[in-house]
């Protein structure tokens, strides 16, 4: 479920030490020792699973900079940091050049390492969200902008890939929210039909009546109201893409036309004198069994064989969670900017937490709870709080909303709930920062940190005093105020031992 960093270093000890520095902040690693096996690792099969790339410049071989210079040449956008024991101006701005997001200088420390990676994250969900938009309104979406760490959505993909070499009728099936579109627009994208027109309709938003117009067109004149001609959908996407969405919903009628249509490759406009002729690919999606539908008559299943020729299943958003946390990262980028927010990630909690929830409404739901969740947020980081309803709906997690004031008119009122507190079961090792009805003093949260300290590192003062951020003097001195001096003695002790 985190983010997945690639170390590659040649230093042996550099590597173990960033491996261990990473995986106690929380992140999954992976360590290349040479510039050739980080290249082959991230074009390689599973490359997409890599979120972060930190990367030593001098290596024997191929060095950083070829790393870079060949990431860029397969317009490959993970982000990279670079590390380097020369921090000077220009090994800085030849590393930007090259695409590097940033920097850090040999030895690295964890916070800064971890404020880069970040940042990194957040900047490559952004990119990411803005090639998915741009390649998407351009007709040029491709599979890997559907970059997931799921085996079954990996499979999913694999299928689809191998569905756009042909001109194959294809159905995708899957639960509402899944994103069956957007696999079908990579399918487009990734076909001979690429840029071309990519024409949606919703089959279940058309008023019955108006099925054949707004499939096949009408002519001026054709029937009351139809005060100037329209070409309909199918000569809309003539050279492109037809999606049919929720294709189950069109009524028996407007079936028999669409099987002709399909079969013939031309369409009757209503009022019109001849047939066109159109060169589409169709593409339909449902969220039901459209087999059901044939056995109970309401499907016709001359269309069902010719429109499930080549079925893909979408597997639903809890079949698939390894994508959660980088789709709720997408997500969480692109709303940040949209609302002008400071943002700069999400916390560990609040992702265990969207992590575990179902999601019935699947990937359209996330985005939408993101959504909330970014427009709710005050701080620089979103959390459990930010997603009451999701934390409603879990176990261990106590959701505590407090109520508007009754002489508040409704509008006010409604301002008050993001004011919600939610907090996740108590964990043993946390601070109680409320004592009865008021908050504890400072000197007494002090005392129980530096107790904590001394049991966490076994009371070794040099460790404690360096996590504290503190000097050994200063902490012996806290030791004595806060009476725990035979804490100092034994630990005296052990650092003696």
């Amino acid at each position: 479920m985190t983010a997945t960093v690639l170390v590659v270093d040649d230093d042996p000890v550099q590597r173990r030490l960033l491996d261990a520095m990473l995986k106690r902040s929380g992140y999954d690693v992976v360590t290349a020792e040479t510039g050739n096996a980080a290249l082959a690792l991230i074009c390689g099969p599973d490359g997409e699973r890599f979120d972060a790339v930190v990367l030593d410049l001098v290596m024997p071989e191929l060095d950083g900079m070829g790393v870079l210079a060949a990431l860029r040449e397969r317009s490959i956008e993970t982000p990279v940091i670079v590390q380097t024991a020369n921090g000077s101006i220009e090994t800085v701005v030849q590393a930007m050049r090259a695409g590097a997001v940033d920097f850090v200088v040999k030895p690295v420390g964890a916070e800064r390492l971890q404020i880069s990676l970040k940042n990194a994250l957040k900047l490559g969900a952004l990119e990411h969200e803005l090639r998915h938009i741009k390649r998407r309104n351009s007709g040029t979406l491709g599979f890997r902008d559907l970059a997931t760490k799921s085996a079954d959505m990996a499979r999913v993909v694999r299928l689809a890939e191998r569905a756009a070499k042909s001109n194959i009728p294809i159905l995708v099936e899957g639960e509402s929210g899944v994103g069956k579109e957007v696999l079908a627009r990579a399918i487009q994208g990734s076909s001979d039909r690429k840029g071309k027109a990519f024409v949606t309709v919703n089959c279940g938003a058309i008023p019955h009546n108006l099925v054949e117009s707004i499939l096949f067109g009408h002519e001026k004149g054709a029937f009351t109201g139809a005060t100037e001609r329209h070409v309909g959908k199918f000569v809309e996407a003539n050279g492109g893409t037809l999606f049919l969405d929720e294709v189950g919903e069109l009524p028996l009628d407007a079936q028999v036309k669409l099987l002709r249509a399909i079969q013939e490759g031309e369409v009757d406009p209503v009022g019109g004198k001849k047939s066109v002729r159109v060169d589409i690919r169709i593409i339909s999606a449902t969220n039901k069994s459209l087999l059901d539908q044939v056995k109970a008559g309401e499907f016709r299943e001359d269309l069902y064989y010719r429109l499930n020729v080549f079925p893909i299943t979408l597997p639903p958003l809890r079949q698939r969670r390894e994508d959660i946390p980088d789709l709720a990262r997408g997500f969480l980028a692109r709303f940040a900017a949209e609302e002008g927010k400071k943002l700069r990630g999400i916390s560990a909690e609040a992702l265990s937490l969207i992590s575990g929830y179902d999601w019935p409404g699947n990937v359209r739901q996330l985005e939408n709870a993101m959504f909330r969740a970014v427009v709710l947020a005050d701080g620089d980081e979103l959390t459990v709080a930010e997603f009451p309803q999701i934390a409603a709906q879990m176990e261990g997690y106590d959701v505590r909303i407090p109520p508007a004031p009754a002489s508040l008119p409704y509008s006010e009122a409604r301002n008050d709930t993001p004011r919600i507190i939610q907090m996740p079961v108590r964990d043993p090792n946390a601070l109680d920062l409320v004592e009865g009805s008021d908050m504890r003093k400072l000197d007494d949260l002090e005392r129980d940190i530096i107790k904590f300290a001394l049991a966490h590192y076994r009371g070794h003062m040099s460790e404690i005093s360096r996590k504290l951020g503190i000097g050994r003097s200063t902490l012996y001195r806290k030791l004595k105020d806060y009476g725990l001096i035979e804490a100092e003695s034994a630990a005296d002790e052990t650092d003696a031992a």
